[in-house]
């Protein structure tokens, strides 16, 4: 053979080999900003229930004052949740998993708080309660939405950049597997219904 020939062969082997690469980083590049842009559809929704929080708080302390110590806590878990923040470009399991904890004591103060409500009929009765409970529902049910379509968009990445040869790419152009939500601790537990 020709060393021209050669040469072409090679130079034709680097044009594709490039133009896959093109490809396969504009590839990454665009599920990296779905998993963004479903990062920040999550951070939303939390920050929807963290506004409804103070509403709902100050309602319950009209007819609860005495249950300070529970209101407390929930204001408490509220603050520690929203001064937790995750760049979409850092979403690392650890990270992740801080975020998540904090948001989960959230829910677990509201919980407590939702429970004591029990106690106060004419609160239940409450419309402006009534409303703010039906609204923070609602809300729990787009977070849960917008924590399903995150986990599918970061699952879909992390395929992507941990397959061969497009991990090679990745680990060239600097792309790292996101992290996910995983259940809420104690969530394998069935709760305890008692009559």
């Amino acid at each position: 053979m020709k060393k021209s020939t050669i040469y072409l062969i090679i130079a034709a082997v680097v044009v594709i080999f490039g133009f896959y690469g093109c490809n396969q980083y504009n590839s990454m590049v665009s599920e990296d900003e779905n998993v963004s842009r479903a990062w920040s559809d999550v951070e939303t929704q939390y920050q929807r229930r963290a506004d409804l929080i103070p509403n709902l708080v100050n309602t319950v302390k009209g007819y609860a004052a005495h249950e300070s110590e529970t209101l407390q806590a929930v204001v408490e878990a509220r603050t520690k949740a929203t001064q937790i923040t995750i760049d979409p470009e850092n979403l690392t399991p650890e990270k992740l998993a801080e975020y998540q904890a904090a948001q989960g004591e959230v829910s677990q103060a509201l919980g407590r708080l939702l429970a004591i409500t029990e106690n106060y009929p004419d609160l239940k009765a409450n419309e402006q309660f009534s409303e703010l409970q039906a609204q923070l529902e609602g809300t729990e049910n787009r977070i849960a939405e917008s924590r399903r379509l995150f986990n599918e968009a970061a699952q879909k990445y992390n395929v992507t950049v941990r397959s061969f040869p497009n991990n090679i790419f990745a680990n060239l152009f600097g792309f790292a597997v996101k992290g996910n939500f995983k259940a809420d601790a104690g969530a394998e537990k069935a709760p305890t219904v008692e009559f």
